[in-house]
């Protein structure tokens, strides 16, 4: 199991949670997961969020595994540079 820490927003559409646990390998995997468990997430999710693993910041990749103990926080898509 992984446990993903919900940033601002999302921790009101996962019933105001600030920490799930689903079972993934890979960030796909942990995004359908949390559709799944958290219907209300997957809004948010389609139109686009950011995942950190261990501090750095992801968009899009889908098949990064996530390594045991990782630290993972779901995040409202963000952009800038």
């Amino acid at each position: 199991m992984v446990k993903v820490l919900l940033w601002g927003s999302l921790r009101s559409a996962a019933d105001g949670r600030t920490e799930v646990e689903v079972d993934a390998r890979n960030f796909r995997q942990l995004l359908d997961g949390l559709k799944a468990a958290y219907p209300g997430l997957a809004p948010q999710i389609e139109r686009g969020v950011s995942m950190s693993l261990n501090g750095v910041i992801y968009r899009e990749a889908w098949f990064t595994e996530i390594p045991p103990d990782a630290e993972v926080v779901l995040m409202p898509y963000m952009t800038g540079g």
